[in-house]
């Protein structure tokens, strides 16, 4: 689904807004106070990501919330609710969880690079979305936490993202205290890139995205594609898959064009292809 590229142009899908401007589209969580990934809006976001993947308009995602809190993790109050089901809720929080992971997978695997602009609480997983996307910048007000073990739920699908984000050790030391972390010590762990005051953090978001949504969607995608692939491979596979893809890269049009552009000290017109 096509969204028109403007500025002011704004559509609502239950609790996810989605706004585009110069190829950048901002979906912003807008269910306060929680922001809470209840399974409609999961859904709700995951259809947005499908859809952004189709729409060639997009070049960059930004992920961002309303309210002070970025997200506070999946809807407790949702999942206590179906204990009362003959199972227990165990179907459920089966379900719940299957469409947690496609959606967190979806932001990893997504053709676009994503970017979390987080000013507020993030915990549980509202952390791993943060941990899940390409970049991450903070305001200095913003809170991260896996706290899971504090009321007898270890945060075992957050522990997936941040645990490929951070030391061992930084994700241990938050998944076993619970213990909130402030935004210059997520930086310090590598779970966020940039913390940035308040009223500075918009345009900073902005800032990286506009720098990305000026490169090769086709370029950008077979780099994020293949970064993501050779940290699941040994060193040597790594290798010998990173050279496959940077022949099939060269192959490319915008490879050719990109090459010749800085040959010839012009700017490069992308084709995308």
């Amino acid at each position: 689904m096509a969204i028109p590229d403007s500025a002011v142009g704004l559509q609502t899908h239950a609790s996810i807004l989605r706004s585009i401007d110069h190829g950048v589209l901002r979906l912003t969580l807008a269910n306060p106070p929680a922001n809470a990934l209840s399974v409609s809006v999961m859904r709700e976001l995951q259809q947005a990501l499908s859809d952004a993947a189709e729409d060639r308009q997009v070049r960059v995602i930004i992920i961002a919330a309303e309210g002070s809190v970025f997200c506070a993790g999946h809807d407790l109050k949702e999942m206590t609710a179906r204990r009362a089901n003959e199972d227990g809720g165990r179907s459920f929080y089966a379900e719940t969880m299957a469409i947690c992971s496609k959606m967190m997978l979806s932001v990893v695997r997504h053709p676009r690079p994503v970017i979390a602009e987080v000013d507020g609480i993030a915990t549980a997983a509202g952390c791993q979305l943060v941990a899940s996307c390409d970049l991450a910048v903070a305001s200095e007000r913003a809170v991260f936490a896996t706290p899971g073990v504090n009321i007898g739920l270890f945060c075992s699908t957050p522990m997936v993202a941040l645990s490929r984000n951070v030391g061992r050790k930084q994700a241990m030391e938050m998944l076993l205290t619970g213990e909130k972390i402030d935004a210059e010590t997520a930086r310090e762990f590598g779970l966020v890139n940039r913390v940035v005051p308040h009223d500075e953090l918009s345009a900073t978001t902005a800032m990286f995205a506009d720098r990305i949504a000026a490169k090769s969607t086709r370029t950008l995608k077979t780099g994020k594609e293949a970064f993501y692939q050779q940290l699941e491979m040994g060193l040597s596979e790594a290798y010998e898959h990173t050279a496959k893809v940077m022949v099939d890269n060269m192959m490319a049009r915008d490879a050719e064009e990109g090459i010749s552009a800085f040959v010839e000290k012009r700017e490069p017109q992308w084709t995308d292809e």
